[in-house]
């Protein structure tokens, strides 16, 4: 079964190709703010309209395939940007207005769970789900995917690229930031856990104080990561413990750090379980995934539409789906 894949959340606009659980095309074209900016919805949305004709195209060349060969087309449903996720909507009902497909929407923390699953192995992880907007534990309990953790404020990757605005280092900061605590050591930094809720914000603050204080860049990145990084491995083990499952998961953007990777493969080394991180070409935000999580939910009926009732949901949870696939 063949399904087409259009994620447009935030700044990537991305064309997925599966046939079954073999990825035939994986296309992306990802808006870059200006420097010293972040995302602008807008902006990112005026990118996706000029870009998603061509990102199709390109995939459906590498795929080998037409539009008329699809079983099914899916999109990101939400949550995400409203003016991105419009224009994935009407992308979608473009295709399955040429092509007579079923349209499925999907939710895109979904999406991120299920391509980590797929490419990892494993059957029923606790999955740590980290990108710019999301910071998540979940764990599937119940026919859904059940929050036992989550930020308060800003995601995780937010808080990298805010950091990294402030230190001068453009967007995305993530991996520059990576590159730079490679060589720093550890300054105190504000440690911000509450229950098992986690909160970036005020460490962002704390960590920018202090650079303009005359802390190196190397210890300033060094140091948010080893305290930011030690929080979501806490609140991760302590969800492993609490539901007694043996396996835990690392996806989204954040998910390529290797800090993190390797805390977190130490951490379920100690408890006996098994560690996989999602492969760092499905992490980020892609089109292969909504394609993944497309065929999964068509197969198992849920939430096939109507291309002419069919909306975005921006500020719909990963909790709020039914999980009949699994």
């Amino acid at each position: 079964m063949l399904c087409i894949g259009i994620e447009s959340t935030a700044h990537t606009f991305g064309v997925g190709v599966m046939d079954n659980e073999k990825v035939l095309a994986n296309e992306k074209d990802t808006y870059i703010p200006p420097q010293g900016w972040g995302i602008e919805p807008v902006k990112a949305a005026q990118h996706h309209r000029r870009v998603w004709k061509d990102v199709l195209q390109r995939a459906l060349r590498q795929a080998g395939v037409k539009i008329y060969d699809a079983d099914v087309v899916a999109f990101s449903q939400g949550p995400g940007l409203p003016p991105c996720l419009q224009v994935g909507l009407e992308a979608a009902k473009r295709i399955v207005s040429e092509g007579n497909q079923p349209l499925v929407g999907v939710n895109h923390c979904i999406a991120h769970i299920e391509i980590g699953r797929l490419f990892s192995k494993l059957n029923d992880p606790v999955t740590l789900y980290v990108s710019g907007a999301n910071t998540q534990i979940l764990a599937h309990v119940s026919g859904r995917y059940r929050c036992f953790g989550e930020t308060m404020d800003i995601g995780i990757g937010n808080a990298l690229d805010k950091l990294g605005r402030g230190l001068g280092l453009g967007f995305p900061a993530g991996p520059k930031i990576e590159q730079e605590a490679k060589s720093g050591r550890y300054i105190e930094l504000p440690y911000v856990v509450k229950g098992m809720d986690l909160s970036f914000s005020g460490i962002v603050t704390y960590a920018l104080t202090k650079a303009k204080s005359g802390i190196s860049l190397a210890d300033i990145c060094f140091s948010f990561q080893e305290t930011s990084f030690a929080m979501l491995t806490e609140v991760t083990e302590r969800a492993l413990a609490h539901t007694g499952k043996t396996e835990t998961m690392l996806t989204g953007g954040v998910a390529a750090n290797k800090r993190l990777q390797a805390m977190l493969e130490t951490m379920a080394r100690e408890r006996g379980a098994k560690f996989s991180a999602c492969p760092k070409e499905y992490s980020g935000d892609n089109g292969a995934m909504i394609a993944w999580l497309g065929l999964l939910q068509h197969k198992s009926k849920i939430n096939n539409l109507k291309p002419g009732k069919a909306d975005i949901l921006p500020r719909q949870r990963t909790d709020d789906v039914d999980v009949g696939w699994m």
